[in-house]
């Protein structure tokens, strides 16, 4: 049977059957007009009467102290306040916490201290594993070429070294050597100076002139002069 349903507020609803309707039609008695404004605020008025019905009754006890008259509804314990060590030991034990299995310290300085939290947690997050992997090779490949640069280092050293030392040695010897040439070529040039051996002296003196046949041209005519002298070395003259 098919109903028509009228809505009245949250909770309430008309409802009025086809055949009721035919029935007050068929007695000549037309059916009553439902105001669902009406309706809605009678329900309303109900409702609130229910629920204020609902509501214990709360009064003063003989102690002063707020009480229910039929002792259904109980007052909740008042919990303990802690004493201000409490606290201290409390906030000591969160402060400590631990992210992504690492643990860091946070510290209720400031705004400054709550960053630099914050960047500690992003620093401790993991890295991708190409990125890691590509920072230990790097890593190593660093490592690697500080060794070698450190023997090629060792190595020229060594090797400058050596080569400073037998600079020394060879100018030491060549500087001996200058010096034992100089020696004897000065005790051959005094030896030669000294001595006065008769028929020695034009010779003395033909070793001091130049007996080459070119001549400039500019110059003046001296091969008189030269025969003269090769003569005197040649044969001396005898006092």
């Amino acid at each position: 049977m098919k109903k028509l349903e009228v809505r009245c507020g949250r909770r309430g609803k008309l409802k009025m059957a086809d055949s009721d309707l035919c029935f007050a039609s068929d007695n000549g008695v037309l059916p009553v007009e439902v105001d669902p404004a009406a309706a809605f605020l009678a329900q309303q008025e109900t409702d609130i009467a229910v629920i204020e019905s609902e509501i214990p009754v709360i009064e003063n006890n003989d102690d002063g102290g707020p009480g229910a008259v039929d002792g259904s509804v109980e007052q909740p314990p008042v919990a303990d306040s802690p004493a201000p060590g409490e606290y201290d030991a409390g906030f000591a034990e969160i402060s400590a916490a631990t992210v992504n299995g690492n643990r860091f310290v946070l510290e209720s300085n400031g705004p400054s201290d709550s960053y630099a939290a914050i960047a500690q947690v992003d620093s401790l997050r993991a890295e991708p594993e190409s990125l890691r992997k590509w920072r230990e090779e790097q890593k190593a490949r660093l490592e690697q070429l500080d060794s070698a640069s450190k023997a090629a280092e060792a190595e020229w050293k060594e090797k400058a070294k050596k080569e400073l030392e037998d600079w020394h040695v060879h100018q030491n010897e060549q500087m001996e050597k200058n010096k034992a040439n100089n020696r004897t070529s000065e005790e051959a040039f005094l030896s030669e100076a000294d001595g006065d051996s008769p028929g020695t002296e034009w010779e003395r003196v033909a070793r001091l002139c130049d007996f080459n046949p070119k001549t400039n041209k500019t110059a003046k005519d001296v091969s008189r002069m030269r025969s003269v002298l090769i003569a005197l070395k040649q044969t001396p003259l005898v006092r």
